[in-house]
């Protein structure tokens, strides 16, 4: 089943990066990634939501 993506260029900005971090560093908490990407892309906590559900599919 896809996943829809919501509007805006930081939370693609942010599924975008957090992808990469996890390629580039794999010992790395996903949560902590979020965390961070929410900061970086200054994301809703909405787009913040979003983000854990997205990748808790991934696992």
């Amino acid at each position: 089943m896809p996943t829809i993506m919501p509007e805006g260029e930081g939370i693609r900005k942010a599924v975008k990066w957090v992808d990469e971090c996890r390629q580039s560093e794999p010992g790395k908490k996903v949560v902590s990634l979020i965390h961070e990407a929410c900061v970086k892309f200054d994301l809703s906590p909405l787009e913040g939501e979003f983000l854990h559900k997205f990748f808790k599919k991934q696992e």
